[in-house]
């Protein structure tokens, strides 16, 4: 019994831990944010990396996501005589939780492990120590453009995600299970309302910043050379996914719940 509740506390520390030191974090940058010099070049930077470098992935996983959605919702339609109807689950669905979160797991998945791996690298060869003897905040440099980018670009392709997968769910309807292309869409856009597609770019928007901050952060706590990196991204991937699944369920409940 003794030692559950070691464990416990450990693991309740450790979040403790955590989360003060991403407050931290997310304090310092949002006040370097607004202090110039602003370097418009390395936010286009990250801004390829993260969102134009992503498209490939996004499409191909956005799009599977919608034809199994549609597959999956006609199992049951057929029997019930209402396969029109698969045009709004789909779209539904990918607006307001599939396309947000898939959006960001792979996001977090390629982007954040990278940020993660690369400030750690900077850390471990000291790098990081180089900047501030030059007089230059790290967090300015390289946490600030990197924040900016995510917080534009996972929005961004989130609605191309959303898109992607309406069409997978489009082609399966029309050309599969024979539903008339204009009834898809009518079915699809009456369906939609303005909230869905706010919450869903608004949880592509918290996303991107918790992105930015625990690979960050998790790149700043680096010791102990190439191992330590690889601990670091490791576990900048867990806590990033726990994180969006954590704030997803949240979110879903104070939109569409507590204030409906």
């Amino acid at each position: 019994m003794k030692k559950l509740f070691l464990i416990l506390g450990k693991r309740v520390l450790a979040l403790l831990y955590l989360l003060g030191g991403l407050s931290y974090l997310a304090s310092q940058t949002f006040y370097w944010l607004f202090i110039p010099p602003f370097k418009k070049e390395r936010i286009f930077e990250q801004c390829k990396k993260a969102g134009m470098d992503s498209l490939p992935i996004v499409s191909l996983i956005a799009f599977f996501i919608g034809v199994i959605m549609a597959l999956q919702t006609a199992y049951q339609m057929q029997r019930l005589g209402a396969e029109m109807y698969i045009g709004s689950i789909v779209a539904l669905s990918m607006v307001r939780e599939l396309g947000p979160v898939i959006t960001a797991l792979i996001v977090a998945g390629r982007v954040g492990a990278s940020i993660t791996a690369e400030i750690g690298s900077m850390q471990v060869t000291e790098q990081v120590d180089a900047l501030q003897t030059l007089a230059t905040s790290p967090i300015k440099y390289l946490v600030v453009p990197r924040l900016l980018a995510l917080s534009i670009m996972e929005p961004l392709l989130t609605l191309y995600a959303n898109i992607i997968g309406i069409f997978g769910g489009y082609l399966i309807c029309v050309y599969r299970l024979g539903v008339s292309s204009g009834m898809y869409r009518y079915i699809t856009f009456s369906a939609l309302l303005y909230k869905d597609l706010f919450t869903g770019l608004f949880k592509a928007l918290f996303f991107g910043m918790i992105i930015a901050f625990v690979s960050c952060y998790e790149g700043f706590k680096v010791e102990g050379g190439a191992e330590g990196v690889g601990k670091a991204t490791a576990q900048a991937v867990v806590t990033m996914f726990i994180l969006i699944i954590a704030f997803d369920c949240l979110f879903t409940a104070l939109f569409y719940f507590i204030f409906p």
